[in-house]
C-alpha cells in the first residue's frame, strides 16, 4: 500500500468537503460546541479525516488527522511510553481541542496547548490546503501560522492534519489534597503538574520518578486522592498568576489553576478579584 496516498487521499477529500463556499463548519466530539457561539444557521458540516498516521517515538512526534479523539491519539502513543497532554474530554479530536485552544489541568509543568504543535495542515477560505511549520522538534524559521490557528475556532482555516510533539509517560502520578495556602505550596514544591484551589481547598498534582514524588507529597502531609475535582464549565477567565490570591466568591463554585491565571466557574458571573 502507498502510505502517502493512503494519508493524502482524505485529506484532499476534506479539502473538496470544505470548498470555497461557506458558511462551513467542522463538527469534532462536540465537547466544546458552544465555545465561541453557536454556527450560523445554515451551516454545511463536515468531518475532518480521523487516524493516527504515523508515531515516531525516537523522534517523540506524532502525525494524526486533525478529527481522531484524543483518546485514541493517547492510546496509540502509550504503546511505547509517550503521551501528548490534552488533558480534556477523552472524546474530544485533536483539531477542535487546537482550534478551541484550552489547555487541560497540567499547563503549569507542560505549558499551553500550542506548544505541542509542529505542524498543521489546514484548508483555507478558498478550499485549498496550506502547510505550516515542519515535522522535527527543530527550529523552523518564518511566521508561525500554527500558533495563530490555535484557539482560532476555525475562523483562520480547517483543519486537517497535525503533527504534533510527544512527552514520556511519567513514572508515577499522585493526586494530593488538603488545605493550606496555595501560593506557598506552589513555591515549596518542584514542578508541580497542577495546583488548583477554590478559595479553600488546595489540590495537587505530582509526577516524575517515584522517589521524587513521595518525598514531595510528604512535605505537604495532605490525603492522597484518585483524580483532580470536577472542573466548573460554565464560565473561564484569566488573569495574572498573582492576581489569584484577591479572588473572592461566597458560594466557593469555582477553582482556580494556581501558577496559571485560569479561574474555572459554575455560572458566568465570574468570581472578582480584590
Amino acid at each position: 500500500m502507498n502510505t502517502q496516498h493512503f494519508i493524502e487521499e482524505p485529506i484532499l477529500q476534506f479539502a473538496s468537503d470544505v470548498g470555497s463556499v461557506g458558511p462551513v463548519t467542522v463538527v469534532g466530539g462536540r465537547t466544546q460546541w458552544e465555545v465561541g457561539g453557536l454556527p450560523l444557521l445554515g451551516s454545511r458540516e463536515v468531518r475532518a479525516p480521523t487516524g493516527v498516521w504515523s508515531h515516531e517515538p525516537e523522534e517523540m512526534t506524532v502525525r494524526c488527522g486533525a478529527g481522531t479523539s484524543i483518546r485514541e491519539l493517547n492510546e496509540k502513543c502509550a504503546q511505547f511510553g509517550q503521551m501528548v497532554p490534552f488533558d480534556l474530554n477523552p472524546e474530544a479530536t485533536v483539531g477542535g481541542a487546537l482550534a478551541v485552544g484550552r489547555t487541560g489541568f497540567r499547563r503549569l509543568r507542560y505549558g499551553p496547548i500550542r506548544d505541542f504543535v509542529l505542524r498543521i495542515r489546514h484548508i483555507d477560505h478558498s478550499g485549498l490546503l496550506v502547510t505550516s511549520g515542519g515535522p522535527t522538534v527543530k527550529n523552523v524559521s518564518g511566521y508561525d501560522l500554527c500558533r495563530l490557528l490555535v484557539g482560532s475556532l476555525g475562523k483562520l482555516g480547517c483543519i486537517a492534519e497535525v503533527i504534533l510533539r510527544c512527552l514520556p509517560i511519567p513514572e508515577t502520578t499522585q493526586w494530593l489534597t488538603g488545605t493550606g495556602d496555595p501560593f506557598k505550596i506552589y513555591n515549596q514544591l518542584y514542578r508541580p503538574s497542577s495546583i488548583l484551589w477554590n478559595g479553600d481547598q488546595v489540590w495537587v498534582c505530582l509526577e516524575g520518578v517515584k522517589s521524587d514524588v513521595e518525598s514531595q507529597a510528604a512535605l505537604l502531609g495532605f490525603e492522597e486522592v484518585s483524580s483532580p475535582p470536577s472542573f466548573p464549565t460554565r464560565g473561564r477567565m484569566s488573569l495574572e498568576p498573582k492576581a489569584l490570591r484577591g479572588l473572592v466568591d461566597d458560594s466557593k463554585d469555582w477553582l482556580a489553576e494556581i501558577g496559571v491565571g485560569v479561574v474555572h466557574c459554575a455560572e458566568t458571573q465570574t468570581p472578582v478579584p480584590l
